[in-house]
């Protein structure tokens, strides 16, 4: 599900935030003014791509003799800006593994793919990411087929009105966006290191994160308080998920680096796309106002972008730890770069989720 589709009141947040900053140019900072003025004209950057470029413009690159020996594993792939995504690589050669909660919307996925592209392989198998046990059926079923895997894209996001709990019961934005995609990509980044050595093709790890994780406060950032908020907000609790991906990211990167793995992560913000607010919402916004807010809208293809530019655009070979939006490299938060924030928190992630194990080991015996 994407954050987009379900939280309007953040939208509607963040258009009134970037609009009136717009209309106050005199406040502005000279960089801060640019770079508005350049996401709205959609002006590339030093990528050569921008916020107006598509998820086929950036793939149009890549070779499909190349792209036709790799494998990728996309979450959250039966909507949005994970069907566009599941689309683009499908088309350019990539095996598809859909892992999805609804089978049956990943065989109209499936479906529709082929039709464009009959030639594309695409397997599909279950998973719920807000369930460790789910998570270990679905990497025992992946592992056994003796596949390769070149791209994990981590893309898969959850927002929460009102406070629920997985069936682990952790905070279910958190669960599924963060503690979820966690645990996949720890049980599959042997996987990942062991066919980047045999094919020397560099795996790709990319996590969907979001420009929200701005509004995090330092003090806000408590592990134990995500897993099972006092007081619960759905903003902030997805904010909060979506800093941990980039994180994540972050601590998962040194670790890469420091055991020579030809393997990188990266963390990406689609952006908020034009599926997500209609006219239907105009009691709230006046036509001239929204007219103002769908310029910063883009439509599924520019949302999906960023996240094929990392995954498959050889402009990212090399690339590890960095933070992208509208194809480029970009600055996140203090708290997102913060390393000792990072560790800590992947310390805590690991620990939490041996210990569950341990405790259903001992159960089984």
């Amino acid at each position: 599900m994407d954050f987009h589709k379900v939280n309007y009141k953040a939208f509607i947040y963040t258009c009134f935030s970037t609009i009136s900053a717009i209309l106050q140019f005199k406040f502005l900072s000279c960089d801060l003014m640019k770079a508005t003025l350049k996401y709205l004209a959609g002006i590339a950057g030093a990528s050569g791509y921008g916020s107006k470029t598509t998820a086929e413009q950036v793939t149009q690159v890549c070779s499909v003799s190349f792209s036709s020996q790799l494998t990728a594993i996309i979450t959250g792939a039966t909507s949005g800006i994970g069907a566009e995504t599941a689309r683009i690589l499908a088309k350019r050669g990539v095996r598809l593994v859909i892992p999805a909660r609804d089978l049956k919307k990943a065989a109209i996925l499936k479906e529709t793919i082929k039709k464009h592209s009959p030639w594309a392989d695409i397997i599909l198998l279950e998973i719920d990411l807000s369930s460790f046990a789910s998570i270990q059926r679905f990497c025992a079923q992946f592992l056994s087929l003796g596949l390769p895997l070149h791209i994990l894209i981590n893309n898969a996001g959850k927002f929460s009105q009102k406070l629920e709990f997985s069936e682990d019961k952790f905070e279910l934005s958190f669960a599924t966006n963060y503690l979820g995609h966690f645990l996949l990509t720890e049980m599959l980044l042997d996987k990942m290191v062991e066919t980047a050595e045999q094919t020397g093709i560099e795996g790709r790890i990319v996590n969907v994160s979001s420009v929200v994780h701005n509004w995090v406060k330092r003090d806000e950032f408590c592990f134990s308080q995500m897993l099972n908020p006092k007081k619960y907000n759905g903003t902030r609790a997805y904010a909060q998920s979506k800093l941990a991906n980039i994180l994540h990211a972050k601590e998962l990167s040194r670790q890469l680096k420091a055991r020579n793995a030809n393997v990188a992560i990266n963390a990406v913000h689609p952006g908020i796309v034009k599926t997500g607010i209609t006219r239907d919402h105009k009691g709230f916004i006046t036509d001239s106002l929204y007219f103002m807010a769908s310029k910063l809208l883009k439509s599924t293809s520019q949302g999906a972008a960023s996240t094929c530019y990392v995954a498959l655009n050889p402009q990212t070979r090399g690339v590890n730890g960095k933070y992208f939006a509208d194809c480029n490299e970009c600055h996140c938060s203090a708290l997102a770069n913060d390393e000792i924030e990072a560790h800590k928190l992947w310390k805590h992630t690991r620990a939490l989720i041996h210990r569950r194990f341990f405790q259903e080991r001992e159960r089984d015996l």
